[in-house]
This record gives structure tokens, C-alpha cells and sequence, in this order.
């Protein structure tokens, strides 16, 4: 069968991205030809077909206004994304279509090329996109539901979108537009959730596409159980965000007889060492950004990780990464951690913010 997969990273950027490339690679493992579309990337191996990529769009720092309207426009609906997704189309007449993280950057009207040939379309839940204008379900870093059943306006009434009204308001016509406009997620075949939390969470918000549920998986064969450790240590790792729980987690362990070592980047980072630093926590390390062998190294030599997410957690790729290392995990019991992690079996839980 030949599989087009689709996510706007084709690099290890973050758990989408890494379950995705892992999809592709189990599948061309399976005798599948497998062809990967996103965005082009400087971090991108070298792809088949990239030319028909779209451009690298990054949302961080200062732009033109002319930039910003044309991004905004693009978020809501890329011609770009279209134009070259039909060319790619043409060109490889795939089977079947495998959607996973594409919201803005991309935008859904690539699924009006996938009906136009009529190209069955399976979708992977990633977060919570296609029923929360800014994904996370969070309102002032709480669990939110405000938008349930299509009330997107809640997304501009309460500036969810890094509280601005400009931003959440782009984020509410996205909403709007694509779902009681262009009705344009009607053309999905089928969706996957990742956990039965993400799957239940999704329907009782309202959307009524037939979801099923497969999760996230990590091949074993590329990681080196470490059952047993003499290190007294901790480690996080992910990204830096203040929805992950890390200020909780910097007031749980002070003066504590065990070593927190917190590994990645994000918008977060100077304010928890700015934290631990007035805190006086001594027992506190941020080793910024590792990956592949170096940061499995830090996990087999720790005797435990933790992920204390104080949002709705779709899945938890790095509790399955700890298993596969020989570590149990200590996660809240939020979301669909609790599916993985068993309290006396694969490691404990507790009440999330605690």
C-alpha cells in the first residue's frame, strides 16, 4: 500500500513529530511505501518529494504586518498547502492519507485535495485542536471545557490564545470557519485517539467523526532497560511550559534527599531557574535540550522520571520512552497518564498541582 503521512514537523521537534516519523518508519518495516508531506525545515533529513513541502512558517519573534495578514490567512486556509498537495497527489497517486499535527502552519484545506481525488483520510488526535481553538484545554492554567459543543467564542471572550484578543480572535474564526462554515473535517474517514481519555474527552466535547483508539508505541529493540540505579535522581524530560507542571514540581522537591534533573527547552526555562535560584533549591539541575543516546543515558542512570502535567495529557510519549529504559514513572492523574501509569506497578500517581 502506498501511505502519504502527514505532519507539519518531519523532525524530532516534540512527541507529534517523533510518533509520527516512528509510524512511518514501522510501516515501511511492514512492506509499505511510505511518503512523508510538512513543512520544509533546516533540522529536515533529506525527504523524497520536498520540493513539494510547504514553506517554513515559525510564529516566534517579530514580524511585518504584511507577514502577520499573510500568515493569518494561511492559519485559517493555505492556498500554498493546497496547490502543492494536489501537485504531490498527481505525482504519487497515493492510497490512503495518514494525517497527524497540521493546524496552522499547514492548514485543513489540504482535505479538499483528498476529496477531490477521493483519497481515504485517517487522522491521529495529536491534542485537542479540532475541539479547542488554542489545543490544550487550559483556561488561566486550568483544565477548560468553555467551548463544548462548538461555543468557540469562549476563545475570544477569555483571550485563550496567549492572552491576546487579536490572536484568540484569529483562533475563534479558524474555529468557526472550518467547522460550521466548511464543514471541512467531514471529509476525515476515520480518527485515532491515542488514549481512551483523548477518545472519551473528544466525543463529550461534541465531535461525532468515529474515533478509535490506538496508542502511541516505542520500538523496544532501541533501548536498553536499566532496571536498577544508585542515584538518588529524578528526571523530567519535555518541553519547558507552564501547563507540564514544573513550578509544582520545584516547591515538591526542595528539601528533599534526591537530585531533580530537568531536561529540554521552552518559554519556561529562565523563569524556573530564576525560581530556583530565590527558592535557594540546591537539589535542582537543567541540562537544556538532549536527545537520542544522551538523553537515554540520563534516564537509565535516574531511578525514576516524572511528568506532573497539570493539563489534560493526550497520551504521555515519555512515560512509554521510561518504561522502555527499565524506569517506573511518578505521574498526576490527569488525562491519559493514568492508562499507563499504575500505582505500585509501572510507578505512582497523585492529584495533579499537588
Amino acid at each position: 500500500m502506498k501511505i502519504l503521512l502527514v505532519n507539519k514537523f518531519l523532525y524530532p521537534k516534540g512527541g507529534d513529530a517523533i510518533s509520527t516519523l516512528s509510524t512511518g518508519k514501522l510501516l515501511f518495516k511492514k512492506g509499505h511505501s511510505v511518503i512523508f508531506w510538512g513543512m520544509k525545515h533546516p533540522n529536515n533529513p533529506q525527504y523524497l518529494y520536498s520540493e513539494y513541502f510547504v514553506d517554513n512558517i515559525d510564529y516566534v519573534g517579530s514580524v511585518s504586518a504584511k507577514r502577520k495578514v499573510s500568515e493569518a490567512f494561511k492559519i485559517l486556509y493555505s492556498f500554498e498547502a493546497r496547490r502543492k498537495i494536489d501537485r504531490l497527489i498527481q505525482s504519487i497517486s497515493p492510497d490512503i492519507v495518514h494525517i497527524n499535527n497540521f493546524a496552522h502552519q499547514i492548514s485543513p484545506s489540504i482535505l479538499d485535495i483528498f476529496k477531490k481525488y477521493n483519497i481515504p483520510v485517517v487522522m491521529t488526535l495529536r491534542d485537542y485542536k479540532l475541539v479547542c481553538p488554542t489545543y490544550s484545554m487550559l483556561l488561566d492554567g486550568k483544565p477548560c471545557d468553555k467551548c463544548k459543543n462548538g461555543r468557540y467564542y469562549n476563545c475570544f471572550l477569555n483571550k485563550c490564545t496567549k492572552a491576546s484578543y487579536s490572536k484568540s480572535l484569529l483562533n475563534t474564526i479558524e474555529m468557526y470557519l472550518h467547522h460550521k462554515i466548511l464543514h471541512i473535517y467531514d471529509q476525515i474517514d476515520v480518527i485515532i485517539a491515542t488514549s481512551q481519555f483523548l477518545k472519551e474527552k473528544h466525543i463529550e466535547m461534541g465531535l461525532s467523526k468515529p474515533i478509535i483508539c490506538l496508542p502511541n508505541f516505542v520500538t523496544v529493540e532501541e533501548f536498553l532497560p536499566q532496571y536498577h540505579s544508585k542515584a538518588k535522581s529524578i528526571v523530567y524530560f519535555g518541553r519547558l511550559s507552564r501547563e507540564k507542571g514544573l513550578f509544582t514540581l520545584l516547591d515538591a522537591v526542595k528539601g528533599l534527599n534526591v537530585q531533580l534533573k530537568i531536561i529540554g527547552e521552552g518559554d519556561l526555562k529562565r523563569d524556573l531557574e530564576e525560581k530556583a535560584k530565590i527558592k535557594g533549591i540546591k537539589n535542582v539541575s537543567f541540562l537544556g535540550y538532549k536527545s537520542g543516546e544522551d538523553l537515554k543515558e540520563e534516564i537509565m542512570c535516574c531511578s525514576a522520571t516524572i511528568i506532573p502535567s497539570e493539563c489534560y495529557e493526550a497520551f504521555g510519549r515519555t512515560i512509554i520512552e521510561s518504561f522502555a529504559l527499565g524506569k517506573p514513572v511518578i505521574g498526576s492523574r490527569i488525562g491519559g497518564i493514568p492508562e499507563l501509569v499504575k500505582d505500585g506497578k509501572t510507578g505512582y500517581t497523585f492529584t495533579p498541582s499537588d
